[in-house]
């Protein structure tokens, strides 16, 4: 594991999102995570792998020595736009979309024994203390398998951080239990994407081979039922959230700038499931702090 502090990081309220690509984060909540950093929000970015699956434009590795080097520096740049506190790479290997090569590589996130990589995010959360932590959804979004193996890992971490009976070596080594407050799922809008699905073939593209590798499969995504149970308004971000974006160039060759000014105009806010405490009353959350008045405590 390699931890990267950016920027001051004792700050009372945290956030850890834990993902599993460079990419994700400014793909996905890059709005969200821009809105509380700007906050004062200590935001930590959990990565599990560094990107090294797939092909890029062999200009873009000039001065590079692997895939990884250049999607590590990629992320950095991101970082920087999107306020973030912390990087936390776990240095899995990248295990690429579903049923490739890459799925069976003993070092590939995939192939890691759960416990293994639940172990590693528990320590974060112990050192950060974060009251809010957000992964990826149980389906991975599009279905991909680090995402998947990523939100277990996450959930069991959630679970296992204030268990004095779980990684009790942690405890031998000095860090303190910690039971974050809430813990959240990204949420794709099964409305949002269907219409996604039929404007693509409008614009060019093949809604069931999105993105640069086309392996992205919107109607599949549009299936998949998720309650949305968080909105947080992101318009005054979005700017940030696309300079981001524009630092991961490595990942942005399949889209065409009229699909990214159409999702401009769509995303009005980041939606969110909401798994712990369990949502159950109507009406929309619109903080994902809301309700947490206790934000004692220091992260790393």
């Amino acid at each position: 594991m390699e931890s990267i502090v950016l920027r001051e990081a004792d700050a009372p309220r945290r956030l850890l999102v834990a993902f599993a690509h460079p990419d994700d984060e400014s793909f996905g909540p890059a709005g969200t995570i821009v809105r509380y950093a700007s906050q004062g929000v200590a935001v930590h970015y959990v990565c599990a792998t560094r990107g090294e699956a797939g092909d890029v434009a062999p200009e873009l590795l000039e001065g590079y020595d692997s895939l990884a080097e250049l999607r590590t520096k990629e992320l950095r740049c991101a970082a920087g736009h999107l306020g973030l506190a912390a990087l936390h790479f776990l240095d899995y290997h990248d295990s690429g979309m579903e049923n490739a090569p890459e799925n069976l590589n003993p070092a590939s996130l995939m192939q890691a024994p759960l416990e293994e990589v639940a172990e590693q995010i528990t320590r974060l959360i112990r050192q950060i203390q974060p009251q809010v932590v957000l992964t990826h959804d149980p389906a991975g979004g599009y279905f991909h398998p680090d995402h998947i193996k990523m939100h277990q890992a996450t959930v069991l971490a959630f679970h296992s951080a204030g268990s004095p009976d779980r990684f009790a070596d942690q405890l031998e080594q000095g860090l303190a239990l910690h039971q974050p407050h809430k813990l959240y799922y990204t949420a794709f809008p099964r409305g949002l994407v269907k219409i996604f699905a039929r404007v693509l073939p409008l614009l060019g593209q093949d809604p069931e081979a999105f993105g640069r590798n086309h392996d992205i499969n919107i109607r599949r995504i549009a299936e998949v039922d998720q309650a949305v149970t968080t909105k947080i308004g992101i318009r005054p971000y979005f700017e940030a959230s696309q300079l981001a974006a524009r630092c991961h160039a490595s990942q942005t060759g399949g889209s065409s700038n009229r699909v990214v000014d159409l999702m401009g105009w769509l995303v009005r806010s980041d939606t969110f499931s909401r798994a712990v405490p369990p949502f159950e009353h109507g009406g929309v959350e619109r903080d994902l702090f809301a309700g947490i008045d206790d934000v004692s405590g220091s992260g790393m």
